[in-house]
């Protein structure tokens, strides 16, 4: 866990300390590429939690989510349909969901101490 902190704040660093320009026509790829990757990490959180973690399930789900709303946001480009909003709307709802149960699980924790 210690480590996911680091490299966690260490991303956060990088992203400050660098000038980063994201080119509008490429903004809403960037966009859904982050809210996937943190849906992937909360949804790994989950399941770390859970005692049901596997690094394979994780690295396969964060790559194969990623990969699918970029390739929806393409799709939808081409065909003339927003469905960037569609992606944002869903991954934002799994990571709620995801940070519910997180929630849920140390107020049980703390009440049980």
């Amino acid at each position: 866990m210690l480590i996911v902190i680091i490299a966690a704040l260490l991303g956060i660093l990088c992203a400050i300390g660098f000038d980063l320009y994201v080119p509008p026509a490429l903004s809403s790829y960037a966009a859904v590429l982050i809210i996937a990757a943190i849906d992937a990490v909360m949804g790994a959180y989950k399941s770390l939690l859970r005692d049901r973690f596997d690094v394979w399930v994780f690295v396969t789900g964060f790559f194969g989510n990623s990969f699918l709303a970029a390739l929806m946001v393409f799709l939808g480009k081409k065909i003339g349909l927003d469905l960037y909003y569609a992606v944002i709307i869903v991954f934002t709802l799994r990571i709620f969901n995801n940070f519910s149960f997180v929630r849920r699980y140390y107020l049980k924790k703390i009440k049980k101490d």
